[in-house]
């Protein structure tokens, strides 16, 4: 995000925070000059942007107009007061500047900086940091909320122990979607089964949501988690979507869109509930052992010669896997005649799969 977003009143506060969290990550000029203040057992209180509202609610300070720099920064918070920079992160503008927020703000910070820039972030659209000298802990206050910078031995800690459980977790789910595979060409999937192959899902992609946030706070170091990520999500963002299309009652994208958001959204006694899953998916009075007929969507995405949109249309030719395999088997000329290109290869490759199930 570009720095001078964070002061627009467009964005949500949320879009803030994750606009500072990015311009306070490692690699970053900002991010220098804390770890050097941290480094050097100073405190410091520093302003980013909305200048005028900030300006207007102190007093007394340097008045300066120099180049941002890691290094002036860090020499001007030797000073007391708080140094007030521009929006884009290329000047310093004040230095030992006394900042008077509302006292009536408020706030449930205990230190005096940390109270001073909650307030001040409440009273501006400014991005306000807190370095506590006693703690030497940084703070980072966005409309009034915060968040503290963690160094980036302890987000690799996280990093390495969502890395783990990611790679357990994509090995269960290979296997439980191989297996399904075999139970849908044989018409065999219970409730049970997908139930629990949506909780792996879900335990993957919150994780994945976890270590995008770890990716977002490392800046510059988090160039190899990215390229992990990728390598233990890869495409089971679309085998997902394809899978809750496949058994839910309402197949259409913008349906299996909002299913995702309930499960995503569900703690996890209630995720792994057959029952609950089946009245998500659109069914009724559905126990564990109730037979699921999938449409085989994702069963069809995996076949080389099906093109992009295809799926859709034999599914909605046919109906559901089943019948899909059936034609196959009786007369492949006929997926032809809805656009297949070559049917012969389609069916030949479902008759494999279907031989390997066996």
């Amino acid at each position: 995000m570009d720095p001078a977003e964070l002061d627009k009143g467009t964005l949500t506060t949320q879009q803030r925070i994750d606009g500072a969290i990015k311009m306070t990550a490692p690699g970053t000029a900002l991010r220098v000059a804390l770890d050097m203040i941290i480094a050097g057992h100073l405190g410091a209180l520093i302003c980013v942007g909305d200048t005028q509202n900030v300006l207007a609610a102190g007093d007394d300070g340097f008045a300066m107009d120099v180049s941002f720099t890691a290094n002036r920064l860090f020499e001007l918070c030797k000073m007391d007061g708080a140094v007030i920079v521009d929006k884009d992160l290329t000047k310093i503008l004040r230095a030992n500047y006394h900042l008077n927020p509302d006292p009536s703000l408020p706030t449930t910070e205990t230190g005096t900086r940390h109270r001073t820039a909650a307030r001040m972030s409440l009273l501006t659209k400014a991005m306000v940091i807190s370095v506590s000298e006693r703690r030497s802990v940084v703070n980072v206050y966005v409309d009034g909320h915060g968040f503290q910078l963690r160094p980036v031995a302890e987000i690799m800690s996280t990093v390495n122990q969502l890395a783990a459980a990611m790679q357990n977790t994509r090995s269960q789910l290979d296997r439980s979607l191989q297996h399904l595979t075999s139970l849908e060409l044989d018409n065999f999937v219970t409730l049970g089964d997908i139930t629990n192959i949506f909780y792996l899902f879900e335990v993957l992609m919150s994780a994945g949501d976890e270590l995008d946030r770890c990716i977002v706070q490392l800046g510059t170091s988090g160039r190899i988690t990215e390229m992990q990520r990728e390598e233990f999500l890869g495409d089971m963002d679309e085998a997902y979507n394809l899978m809750i299309r496949d058994y839910a009652k309402d197949s259409s994208e913008e349906h299996a869109r909002a299913i995702r958001k309930q499960f995503h959204e569900m703690a996890n006694p209630q995720l792994r509930s057959p029952k609950v899953v089946a009245r998500i998916l659109g069914y009724d009075d559905y126990g564990e052992d109730t037979i699921m007929t999938p449409l085989g969507l994702r069963t069809l995405s995996r076949v080389s010669v099906v093109r992009e949109g295809m799926a859709d249309k034999i599914v909605d030719e046919y109906g559901s896997l089943q019948e899909i395999l059936e034609a196959a088997e009786d007369d492949s000329s006929k997926l032809g005649e809805i656009g297949v290109k070559n049917p012969d290869a389609l069916a030949n490759s479902l008759h494999r799969m279907w031989g390997q199930s066996e």
